[in-house]
């Protein structure tokens, strides 16, 4: 079995996973503007605010990977009776695979972090939170929450970002109902103090934290194996994965021959975020039946993915299938993309810079108007994206006799065009859905159309952007085309 077909075989169990993840969790705030001049007061810049964004960050990022994986997720964490609390239970409710066990602690705040972004550049971050550790009767609460919800996980995480959730009394409390149901716990740790994490199955410190917890030098293979054994041996645990940046991981077990495994990132973008998806990925997969070694082969191209994406992202099974059936990521195949990681690859060409163009069409039969058109769309723009119609969309739109080419043979053509960046199918009559998911800077239609007539203009034009009409090519069509090969000449000499 190929490496694609395994990892395909443990796909189709992914929607039966169910992690628990216990953790400290968190909202990041981000405000994105442009700086134009230094303020008169002080010799800082100022920032004018475009927008603003919020999404879960510490666990709630990890389970954010585990339902972009398909799988379903529980958080158990702490909150504060405050709106960053109201948004981290509105973003976790807004999500169909993940559930939130909080406890509200009415004195203690909700951790925010908000970072203000001008030029793709973060000028400035700012904490609200508090690190202490919970009290006796505060633990006592989330116990009672933890001895609902383990029963019904098949496995546990443990995210640890040093906001005082996880305590040891926690962390024990854990490992022992885990330990009486068979279920393995994977923690992700911040402590330089590994006994703390006693009773837990697998620990998945990066290179830095597992140096300081080791005081052992971890810069080359045998190095790191050997730093990553004692802390095997120092916390009694059944293995430990460190992830090591473009060194790739390492992964030592108690039973089984060490492992190495190289980096597989082609660019690095932001790393932020990337432990979250190497946990996510590791427990969703280990959940669905693979072994250790498999699970972290897996993990592994996750976050070479990820780490290309802009900001604390996600990575999805499609993109992970990709990644296997390729070595060349950037082939025309990989053009085509489902509608979330398309827009996972928008933002990280917005956040390059990038202006992003789109246009759409069936592309039944590629011709010269086509080409045309498409080379017009991406001189308007750094990015292009095109929205094709799938084969029951075409259907409706031209008749039971169309299209000609499969939906996949005409994403595939229109994917190895230079013009094209990306080929996003949609099943709709028109593409609204598709523009206002996407959010181009520029719209293209052909100049058969006006402007006031093309389907989401309106909308781009009022977010900034703006619609550009090009050029027809005299007498270029598919239906022409199909028209001519029904005739009796052209029949005749087929």
């Amino acid at each position: 079995m190929s490496h694609a077909s395994a990892f395909q075989e443990r796909l189709s169990r992914f929607s039966a996973a169910r992690v628990l993840c216990v953790g400290d969790v968190m909202l990041d705030h981000f405000v994105y503007g442009t700086v134009e001049r230094i303020s008169p007061e002080a010799p800082i810049p100022v920032l004018r605010v475009q927008r603003e964004t919020q999404m879960l960050g510490g666990a709630g990022n990890v389970v954010r990977n585990i339902a972009a994986l398909g799988a379903s997720a529980t958080l158990v964490a702490v909150v504060g009776n405050d709106s960053a609390g109201q948004a981290i239970s509105g973003l976790m409710s807004a999500e169909p695979n993940l559930t939130a066990a909080f406890l509200t602690i009415n004195d203690r705040p909700t951790s925010v972090k908000v970072r203000h972004v001008a030029s793709n550049q973060q000028m400035l971050r700012t904490d609200r939170e508090t690190s202490a550790p919970l009290s006796g009767e505060e633990e006592a609460g989330i116990v009672a929450i933890l001895q609902k919800e383990v029963t019904k996980a098949d496995i546990i995480i443990l995210s640890d970002y040093a906001k005082g959730v996880l305590t040891p009394g926690i962390i024990s409390t854990v490992c022992s109902l885990a330990r009486a149901q068979g279920k393995r716990v994977i923690a992700d740790p911040k402590s330089v103090d590994f006994t703390r994490y006693m009773g837990v199955h697998i620990l998945t410190p990066n290179a830095k934290e597992l140096a300081a917890a080791t005081g052992m030098p971890v810069g080359s293979d045998e190095a790191a194996a050997a730093a990553a054994s004692k802390a095997v041996n120092t916390a009694g645990l059944e293995a430990v994965l460190v992830t090591r940046s473009e060194q790739g991981m390492t992964l030592v077990s108690r039973d089984a021959p060490t492992a190495h495994f190289a980096a597989q990132a082609r660019e690095v973008f932001d790393v932020s975020g990337a432990g979250d998806t190497v946990i996510a990925t590791l427990a969703v997969t280990l959940a669905a039946g693979a072994t250790l070694p498999e699970a972290v082969d897996i993990s592994n191209i996750a976050a070479g993915i990820v780490v290309g994406k802009s900001g604390t992202a996600v990575v999805r099974p499609d993109e992970i299938a990709q990644s296997m059936q390729s070595q060349d990521f950037q082939g025309a195949e990989a053009k085509v993309r489902t509608l979330g990681s398309a827009i996972d690859l928008i933002q990280t060409w917005r956040a390059r810079g990038h202006k992003i163009g789109f246009t759409n069409g069936c592309f039944d039969l590629i011709h010269p108007g086509h080409i045309s058109l498409l080379a017009q769309a991406r001189g308007q723009c750094d990015r292009l994206v095109v929205g094709l119609n799938t084969d029951a969309s075409v259907k409706r739109l031209k008749g039971p006799a169309r299209p000609i080419n499969s939906e996949l043979a005409r994403a595939i053509v229109l994917a190895a065009l230079e013009s094209v960046d990306a080929v996003v199918l949609f099943d709709q009559d028109t593409p609204i859905d598709l523009i206002q998911a996407i959010r181009p800077d520029v719209l293209v239609k052909g100049a058969d159309y006006t402007v006031d007539k093309v389907v989401g203009g309106d909308f781009v034009t009022a977010a900034g952007g703006r619609v550009f009409l090009a050029e027809l090519t005299p007498g270029q069509s598919t239906t022409n085309i199909v028209q001519r090969l029904a005739t009796p000449a052209a029949k005749a000499t087929r």
